[in-house]
């Protein structure tokens, strides 16, 4: 199936996390989204008002990272830091839970923090992505907190920080979205710089891609898209 260069910015998440950012760079990057329509800009908690200021009306959601990136705040550390958060204007949290936990088999401690957070998400309009650092995790952990995430009612899982030993991988999405139903959406995010990557995160079932190259990307798009060959890959 054909695809159009606004499809491909749908599924954008336009990161910018990285500690050395300045606020003109924030800006910027929220330029760079409005341009091409991303779903959102994912910024670090600090720069909540400029996103909030910047992206009013646009329709390019304002998402923060709670927790990030070692998931090991107190649950009452995020809460706070949700909460204070979505008071700015966020429309969307990407929180990391807590690995150590997870790897202990302490469960209840994992679903209380995501549904603690999901919930108050939920009460503000905006949703809860959550990040599991796949690279720190066997398959069966990953299948667990797929699982215990969607009982906590979180609305996405997410793969990576980009800050761990590894980023996205196609087989850990195919791997997340067989763990979840249809209600919880996928995201890939760290080391995903071209169309291709994006392309067949999409076919593995992800619906948004955390990406600093959006420029680059939406670049291969728009030049694919003018030759006609912009295009679902088939799995």
């Amino acid at each position: 199936m054909m695809l159009t260069p606004k499809d491909i910015a749908q599924m954008l998440d336009h990161s910018t996390l990285q500690p050395w950012l300045t606020d003109e760079d924030i800006r910027h990057g929220c330029e760079t989204a409005l341009k091409y329509g991303t779903a959102s800009v994912c910024a670090r908690p600090c720069d909540v008002p400029i996103l909030a200021e910047m992206l009013r009306g646009s329709g390019v959601k304002v998402c923060t990272v709670i927790g990030f990136p070692h998931g090991t705040n107190e649950t009452a550390v995020k809460l706070a830091e949700s909460e204070l958060a979505l008071k700015e204007g966020c429309e969307e949290l990407d929180m990391v839970l807590n690995i150590g936990k997870l790897k202990l088999g302490d469960d209840a401690y994992v679903e209380n923090e995501i549904r603690m957070l999901a919930d108050a998400a939920h009460a503000a309009g905006a949703i809860l992505k959550v990040i599991l650092e796949t690279c720190y995790l066997t398959e069966e952990e990953k299948i667990r907190a797929c699982r215990l995430s969607e009982r906590a009612g979180a609305d996405f899982v997410k793969t990576s920080t980009g800050y761990g030993s590894a980023g996205c991988k196609i087989e850990d999405l195919k791997l997340m979205r067989a763990n979840v139903s249809e209600k919880v959406r996928i995201k890939g995010s760290g080391g995903i710089r071209d169309l291709d990557t994006v392309l067949s995160a999409r076919a593995a079932g992800a619906s948004r891609c955390g990406v600093s190259a959006t420029e680059k990307i939406m670049a291969e798009a728009e030049a694919r898209y003018a030759e006609g060959t912009l295009k679902e890959i088939e799995e």
